[in-house]
């Protein structure tokens, strides 16, 4: 379990494929702390550390994972958000994120209010019951707030401190994002509708 509250960020280093799969190597300021069997949100995906070398580490994603992330988009020198799991004494500082993604979201807009920016992105209309004015959300495994919804498309803000640590700063229009939708939404969607069946 995950918090969306980005501690550092990575660098591919090295892309292996074998068969469907694909390995990652990773730089980062954490990677160092890292252990085998460990999971870490890449991007808000839940991937688990396979081996540590110094400041690198590696992570595989199968090819269910690859179909339904940005992962297969990304290249040697891509930067990825990186954040450890949530330890039980730990603050929620952001929302609730399982680094389970749900489907990707492309984005339409990128605005800079001149100390903040604005994104919009467009997603599947069947994701629309997920998404609420106000709600939480995951981009890239970053804890956001939803505003000015749409059947298939919302706004995020964007402060500074956020723009300057994690690969927001590099998103363009066009560019592919992990999306998480909120999951007490999901249950809650879920409930109501094998209620209906």
């Amino acid at each position: 379990m995950f918090t969306g509250i980005i501690e550092t960020t990575g660098i591919i280093t090295n892309i292996e494929k074998f068969g469907t799969n694909t390995s990652f190597w990773i730089k980062s300021s954490i990677s160092h702390t890292l252990k085998a069997d460990q999971s870490v949100s890449h991007n808000g995906i839940c991937l688990t550390v396979e081996e540590i070398i110094d400041d690198l580490h590696k992570v595989t994603a199968i090819e269910e994972t690859l179909l339904k992330t940005n992962l297969s988009s990304l290249l040697i020198g891509s930067m990825l958000n990186l954040e450890r799991c949530l330890p039980f004494n730990g603050r929620i500082d952001g929302h609730l994120v399982q680094g389970h993604i749900d489907t990707t979201a492309i984005c339409l807009n990128n605005i800079d209010k001149n100390g903040s920016w604005e994104y919009q992105f467009s997603f599947d209309e069947k994701f629309a019951n997920l998404v609420i004015e106000k709600g939480s959300i995951a981009i890239n495994g970053i804890s956001l707030t939803l505003f000015n919804i749409s059947k298939n498309s919302a706004w995020v803000a964007i402060i500074p401190y956020t723009y300057k640590h994690t690969n927001m700063q590099y998103l363009q229009k066009n560019d592919i994002v992990n999306v998480e939708f909120d999951l007490i939404g999901k249950y809650v969607t879920r409930q109501m509708v094998t209620k209906l069946l």
